[in-house]
């Protein structure tokens, strides 16, 4: 129904990922920014609000909808047209049979959620049609000429046309965390919410890397027995650098983790752009 003419820099199948296979080595992975596929599955009235969406990398998105089809647009407010004519985000739009989407890049952001009504229909793996781009688990990256079928429109018609919600900050992003279990593995854990750190160019679907500071570790850097590893969790490895693990992370690691950010903030982190200021709050 999809025929993907250009990706841009990424664009990738995600839902909500696949839970409980961490016992076999398999992480949860899907969307980055859970807040923008949800809203964008309920917006399009999608029975599943982790029906797949395409994550689009800073935009550059061009396909082709063989079929009308209702598509709402979530995340980095990537500037967004259907044959030519701009279309708004956080709202529906109708794309008519033959007519094509254009996402430029966004103006702040790094994810672009594209949700459809109906869903894309691609074969799950482990209950999932997430792509996991550190075990190469689930749907191949979208590629130019790759068709992607959409799933049996839902019965129910949306109940919201517009969702008001705040784009990612262009400025400083705060983070809020708690204290991790691994805490006193930093000489001086304090130093995590005192600095104003970086978020590297190194960032992508599996972490982020923050420079600006090297904090000591309290044994001089010693790595641990492999333990279990969460979305969001901050490990302090030898180098000193904090990394925030994101959608893609390992499901274990043998550094500290010396803080867990917020579930919610976990998503905001997912919209940080490399070379944009992160500041980290205790709750």
């Amino acid at each position: 129904m999809l025929e993907i003419r250009e990706t841009g820099p990424q664009a990738l199948v995600q839902d909500l990922g696949r839970p409980g296979h961490a016992a076999i080595g398999v992480g949860r992975s899907g969307a980055a920014d859970r807040a923008a596929l949800r809203l964008g599955n309920r917006l399009v009235a999608n029975d599943s609000h982790g029906a797949a969406a395409i994550e689009v990398l800073l935009g550059g998105l061009v396909f082709v909808a063989h079929r009308a089809v209702t598509i709402a647009l979530t995340g980095a407010p990537a500037p967004a047209t259907v044959d030519g004519r701009p279309v708004g985000h956080h709202t529906l739009v109708t794309v008519r049979a033959g007519q094509e989407v254009r996402l430029g890049p966004p103006a702040c952001g790094l994810r672009t959620y594209v949700c459809v009504r109906g869903g894309l229909d691609v074969p799950p793996v482990l209950g999932s049609r997430s792509t996991d781009t550190l075990s190469g688990i689930g749907p191949e990256p979208l590629a130019k000429g790759t068709e992607l079928a959409v799933g049996p429109e839902p019965a129910a018609w949306p109940l919201v046309a517009v969702a008001p919600v705040p784009l990612p900050p262009v400025d400083t992003v705060t983070l809020h965390a708690v204290r991790g279990p691994r805490a006193d593995a930093a000489v001086d854990p304090s130093a995590l919410v005192r600095t104003v750190w970086q978020a590297s160019g190194e960032t992508d679907r599996i972490g982020m890397r923050l420079l600006g500071a090297t904090l000591e570790t309290a044994d001089g850097g010693g790595s641990l027995p492999s333990e279990g590893l969460t979305r969001g969790a901050i490990q302090l490895p030898p180098g000193g650098e904090p990394v925030v693990f994101l959608a893609d992370h390992p499901v274990t690691g043998g550094y500290p983790v010396i803080a867990v950010l917020r579930d919610a903030d976990v998503d905001r982190a997912s919209q940080v752009r490399p070379g944009q200021s992160v500041r980290v709050r205790f709750t």
